[in-house]
């Protein structure tokens, strides 16, 4: 159970315990720690306490671990009727830490982390190129939650600040989009593209 309690977005305390999956979050304390970013640390994918993300971020913060919370803005009402933008997570319960494996258990301690994703008892790495492309693409281009997808026509981008990710190609109305998957957490985002940035993954002309 852990010592310190901490208070969601919504005013409810997090929860004292939490069935768990991958790399379970540890019991102990945590202590504020600069955690080194050199060529030794990866990108791991956090899963938190549902509607937890940004709060967890900020704990993050305050203790000097770098992190990633995409984020992806979208339209609301308030209850008085008010139309307002509000920025929404884009992996609703997750995000990103860049650590050396070594340092996880110190991820583990900050309240509201439920795991580190990973396979049995270890972590797994995401590739740094995913990530970094995710960190520059967000302020360029228009992106949204989709539906995990496994199937469909697969395409490169080959172009942009997204060259070299792969994702299926879906067509709205007349746009295209491209759906970028991560599989290690099942988890697929939409983000409009142009037909000039896109080739086929199995051919070497454009589509």
């Amino acid at each position: 159970m852990w010592k310190t309690a901490l208070l969601s977005e919504d005013g409810e305390a997090l929860p004292r315990c939490s069935e768990t999956f991958g790399i379970a979050a540890a019991s102990t304390d945590s202590d504020p720690v600069r955690l080194p970013a050199d060529s030794l640390s990866s990108w791991f994918a956090v899963y938190t306490t549902p509607r937890h993300e940004k709060a967890v971020a900020r704990q993050f913060e305050s203790r000097h671990i770098e992190s990633f919370l995409p984020l992806y803005t979208t339209p609301s009402r308030w209850k008085n009727g008010c139309r307002v933008k509000v920025d929404r997570p884009l992996f609703p319960s997750y995000l990103f830490v860049h650590i050396e494996r070594q340092d996880c258990v110190r991820v583990l301690r900050v309240p509201g982390v439920l795991s580190i994703i990973g396979s049995g008892r270890e972590p797994s790495a995401l590739p740094s190129s995913d990530i970094e492309a995710l960190r520059s693409g967000l302020f360029r281009r228009r992106f949204e939650p989709h539906p995990y997808l496994v199937v469909g026509e697969r395409v490169r981008i080959h172009s942009g600040s997204l060259t070299g990710m792969v994702g299926v190609l879906v067509r709205r109305k007349n746009n295209l989009r491209v759906v970028l998957t991560l599989d290690l957490i099942m988890q697929s985002v939409a983000v409009e593209i142009g037909i000039d940035d896109i080739e086929p993954l199995a051919s070497g002309h454009r589509h």
